[in-house]
């Protein structure tokens, strides 16, 4: 089955178009066919990337693209040019990352009448995506009225956490007239990721404690217990937990209104303040880009290194915690754009974790792209393990469609 990915934004359209079925989820085989992106929706100078892996062509266009319309037709076009779907090999389904269900979505869903009500009404808790999210579904109804969609929420993956773990210490009240909880985010990496490490080590899903850091310009780090999301760093919204490219993390909720005290701020103040003007961008004053901070702390820059300290730091304090949670920690998994390539990063965030089982080996940490970093005597495994989450949407698509069930894990069996 040939399903069309999607991941709408505000001003982009992020897409794979990607073959599976059952037989390819089972021996791991699906098929990424084409990839690429819009970007500058609104703008006469858009920017559409087009690679397709089959043959390994690669273009680039620049033009006017004023709606989500246009660029979804144009990716159409760009994917029937190179002979990837047509009459005879159609599009058979899509599926569209949303990402936030709220407390009504532990699964991905078949996107019916009901089901987008469902997520509309989730807007008020994501009113920076989900709004933008459902741009890409109301556009694919239109070209495309036959075809299923499925909808894949960042926010699934963490309904298994337990009141005391998504509850914050307000009022009850406000949970319960206003949905504020934690819900945390970035669930569909964080799932694949842990399935990625079960089908390397053949561990089993039910017994199976892991830690797993995603490491982007939005970072978050989930505690899963014999396979479930017991505890995660997000929170109501992707602002709550680790230092990341632009946001703050972790924040005395005070300081919030006394800055608006102080500066006279508005709410719109604030949020752009938390949310485009801090994290590492904000403590280095030069960028939210760890490839370049990292240049510039060798280059000697203080405020660069102070931000990567800070990462760091606030990670470590994260692990630490999550072990004392867990107990038992098979392996420790960084991925993302951070986790996956910055091999200083895991070295700074696992120093001084050697006595609760982190020990990393220098030379592999060096090396490898994929597979076991940790010391031969280390207690838990440390693993770099590159996230896929466009073929996890791929297969929950295809699943939902044909209504097939997660399948049962048993000892020496995986999934995802």
């Amino acid at each position: 089955m040939k399903i069309f990915i999607l991941n709408s934004g505000s001003s982009s359209v992020k897409f794979q178009l990607i073959e599976t079925d059952q037989h390819m989820i089972e021996t791991a085989s699906d098929r990424r066919l084409a990839s690429g992106q819009v970007e500058k929706i609104g703008a006469d100078d858009a920017i559409i990337t087009f690679e397709s892996v089959t043959t390994r062509d690669f273009e680039r266009h620049v033009q006017a693209i004023y709606d989500h319309k246009t660029a979804i037709a144009k990716i159409i076009s760009l994917l029937t040019d190179h002979g990837l779907v047509g009459a005879e090999s159609p599009i058979e389904a899509i599926g569209h990352r949303v990402v936030h269900g709220g407390e009504r979505f532990s699964s991905s869903t078949l996107m019916t009448e009901e089901a987008v009500r469902a997520i509309e009404d989730c807007v008020v808790l994501a009113p920076l995506h989900n709004p933008h999210n459902l741009k890409g579904y109301y556009v694919c109804r239109e070209l495309f009225p036959n075809l299923p969609q499925v909808g894949v929420f960042d926010t699934a993956f963490h309904q298994t956490m337990p009141p005391e773990a998504f509850l914050y210490a307000l009022p009850y009240s406000q949970y319960k007239q206003h949905q504020i909880r934690r819900y945390g985010f970035h669930g569909v990496s964080h799932r694949y990721v842990a399935y990625r490490y079960r089908q390397i080590t053949r561990a089993p899903k039910d017994t199976c404690n892991l830690i797993t850091c995603h490491l982007g310009n939005g970072c978050s780090i989930t505690a899963i217990e014999n396979g479930n999301s017991v505890d995660t760093s997000m929170g109501m919204t992707p602002l709550e937990g680790l230092v990341m490219g632009t946001r703050t993390g972790d924040l005395d909720a005070a300081v919030v209104v006394y800055m608006m005290l102080q500066e006279e701020l508005t709410a719109s103040d604030v949020t752009n303040l938390l949310m485009k003007q801090s994290g590492l961008y904000g403590i280095s004053g030069e960028s939210n880009d760890m490839r370049q901070l990292m240049i510039s702390m060798v280059e000697g820059h203080a405020r660069a290194k102070l931000a990567i300290d800070m990462f760091c730091y606030r990670l470590r304090k994260y692990i630490g915690a999550y072990t004392a949670i867990l107990g038992r920690v098979d392996a420790l998994i960084f991925t993302g754009g951070i986790g996956e390539n910055a091999s200083l990063v895991r070295e700074k965030s696992c120093d001084r974790l050697q006595s609760i089982g982190y020990e990393i080996d220098r030379e592999k940490n060096q090396a490898v792209k994929e597979g076991d970093i940790a010391t031969k005597k280390s207690r838990s495994r440390i693993f770099v393990i590159p996230t896929n989450e466009e073929v996890l949407i791929a297969r929950d698509t295809y699943r939902t469609i044909l209504k097939i069930p997660q399948p049962q894990v048993v000892a020496g069996e995986v999934s995802a």
